[in-house]
């Protein structure tokens, strides 16, 4: 699957709530392998998690609603979820299909 596929969805997807030093981009990470689905996640500085996921619009659905869910030790209090560019899929490192990125 790329990104330029015409069949591809792409949503922007910032978490709110206990949602650090839980686990939670480790979840995300398993999940998008698991689904098959193209992106990045990564902790923001304000205490969210902002993610991009690329792929059928049928596992990016599965991907959000495990978002909504995350780890057990996590708490998600609201999910804010929009649509993306495919530019935002460049923020991976080159080869990566699904990957954690740093702080920002």
């Amino acid at each position: 699957m790329t990104a330029d596929s015409a069949h591809v969805t792409i949503r922007h997807v910032t978490v709110r709530g206990r949602v650090q030093g839980v686990g939670y981009r480790a979840f995300v990470v398993a999940a998008a392998e698991t689904h098959g689905v193209e992106g990045w996640v990564r902790n923001r500085r304000d205490g969210t998690v902002e993610a991009v996921i690329a792929g059928p619009s049928s596992a990016v659905a599965v991907m959000i609603a495990a978002c909504r869910r995350g780890p057990s030790m996590a708490r998600v209090d609201a999910l804010d979820d929009q649509p993306a560019v495919a530019d935002l899929l460049r923020l991976r490192p080159l080869g990566e299909v699904f990957a954690a990125l740093a702080t920002l």
